[in-house]
């Protein structure tokens, strides 16, 4: 259940600030604050996640209530160098920068039922 987003044309420093408000909240939640989310990352996070949900359902046969947002990566991509005229014909370099974007869904349940595996493991287990 994972959606990604290669060479998005907008810095990852920009991109973070939204990925790091989603990050470990239910899809549900998600969709509804980046719906009213001012950035320009938001529209894109959106479709994003709708693409992630649908091949949740399509491969896995879950729902979009069930579903958590698991881990969300931004990470540089490729750097566009441009520049741009300066005084006494000197050129100044503008780096146009680009973000890979990954977002990966998990089960609400599943990280619940491995915590209290572990947990329930350790009780078992003597202590020396």
């Amino acid at each position: 259940m994972k959606a990604y987003l290669s060479d998005y044309r907008q810095s990852p420093r920009k991109v973070r600030l939204v990925a790091d408000l989603i990050k470990g909240k239910s899809v549900v939640e998600a969709q509804g604050q980046l719906s009213f989310m001012p950035k320009k990352a938001s529209g894109v996070f959106s479709k994003l996640l709708a693409s992630a949900v649908a091949n949740a359902k399509n491969v896995n046969g879950l729902k979009a209530e069930d579903l958590m947002i698991k881990e969300v990566r931004v990470d540089g991509a490729r750097v566009l160098k441009r520049s741009m005229p300066r005084a006494r014909g000197s050129a100044f370099q503008i780096l146009k920068r680009n973000s890979h974007v990954l977002l990966v869904l998990g089960e609400r349940g599943a990280d619940i039922a491995k915590v209290t595996a572990k947990i329930k493991k350790e009780k078992a287990t003597p202590k020396k």
